[in-house]
């Protein structure tokens, strides 16, 4: 079972590729089943508490690596077969759209912030950054460990929202804010080898060749519909991305240099999210301790916890009064229960501003 049970995420992949390909009613059909099966099953099968001590890491890289092939099939078959069923956008072009994003960023994002911990220009690293090209968010891999890791829970932190910030507004912050510190990371890097910022050793302009290549084969496939369609896809994608590190951090607080703790992050143990996101929630430990794979990560139960699973809490977050409302008792808890002395300081002042 510790090895089946990620076998979810693939699942979930074949419903869309094959719902995609019927095309019509088959899509809603497919985009709501996800939808419903994720929040559903997380609200009624409760939490996946277990501890397991796998041994077969081969088994989980290949688990990993099968989302590049599943999503290349996915957007391109999509693209190939919307542009030649009417080549009109209509209602069911658009539930496609929100359809691919929505596996776009499980398929793409999920599995390549696993991978791009990996050491750079291994196999692993290379399909994962692959896998961020498809939401134009390939230097997520040079933001996200060397600059969101380092400054979790502090105002440094693109990724990190302080308390009163709305979703929509962190989007926009988050996804400016990360690419200027992807942008700085990697000229910091190739000036203290000598080498010219803008050339091809440059990860940050690598990245972006990932994604216009796949622009270009979306293009080939459908024409300028196929192209907006992996466009709007991919923004959406990319949209999740930051709607998940809106709640996984929001109102957490940590002093500058100290030393990253589970209490940093908001957790979530629910089984369908957990295995089908490749244990993304438990967000606490992987925070902790970066270096450990998925299938290592432990639940953390005394972690301060989201309100439900992950695509439950995304769509609480896009209802900002309600999430307030339901994240005022929660910060309060981590207050008194989490928060140092130097941080309940910074709190103080925090507090102040909203």
């Amino acid at each position: 079972m510790h090895y089946l049970k990620f076998f979810l995420f693939h699942f979930y992949a074949l419903v869309g590729i094959v719902s995609l390909s019927l095309g019509g009613m088959w899509i809603v059909a497919g985009f709501l089943f996800t939808l419903m099966s994720i929040i559903l099953g997380d609200l009624m099968l409760g939490d996946d508490l277990s501890e397991p001590a796998p041994k077969a890491n081969v088994f989980y890289h290949w688990q990993l690596w099968s989302a590049l092939p599943l999503l290349s099939v996915l957007i391109f078959s999509a693209i190939w077969q919307l542009a030649r069923a009417t080549g009109e956008i209509d209602l069911i072009w658009w539930v496609a759209v929100f359809y691919c994003g929505l596996l776009t960023g499980t398929l793409g994002t999920v599995t390549a912030h696993e991978l791009v911990h990996r050491k750079w220009g291994s196999t692993a690293h290379s399909i994962g950054r692959w896998l961020l090209a498809f939401s134009f968010d390939s230097n997520f891999a040079i933001e996200h460990v060397f600059g969101h890791h380092i400054n979790i829970a502090t105002t440094q932190d693109a990724a990190s929202a302080p308390r009163g910030r709305n979703v929509y507004q962190h989007m926009v912050i988050s996804t400016i804010q990360g690419n200027i510190s992807a942008w700085n990371i990697e000229k910091k890097r190739l000036l203290r080898t000598n080498t010219a910022v803008l050339s091809l050793q440059n990860r940050f302009i690598h990245g972006v060749i990932l994604s216009l290549i796949l622009m270009l084969i979306s293009y080939v496939l459908g024409g300028l519909s196929g192209l907006l369609f992996f466009v709007l896809s991919g923004v959406i994608a990319k949209s999740l991305l930051e709607i998940v590190n809106y709640m996984e951090h929001y109102g957490l607080v940590r002093v500058p240099g100290k030393r990253v703790f589970p209490r940093h992050s908001w957790n979530a143990n629910n089984k369908i999210s957990s295995w089908s996101l490749f244990n993304l929630t438990r967000h606490s430990h992987h925070h902790a301790n970066a270096n450990v794979p998925f299938q290592y990560l432990k639940p953390m139960k005394e972690a301060p916890l989201m309100p439900t699973g992950y695509l439950g809490t995304l769509g609480l977050t896009l209802v900002p009064p309600l999430w307030f409302y339901l994240m005022k008792p929660r910060l309060a808890a981590w207050d008194e229960q989490f928060a140092s002395p130097e941080e309940r300081q910074w709190l103080l002042k925090q507090n102040e501003q909203h």
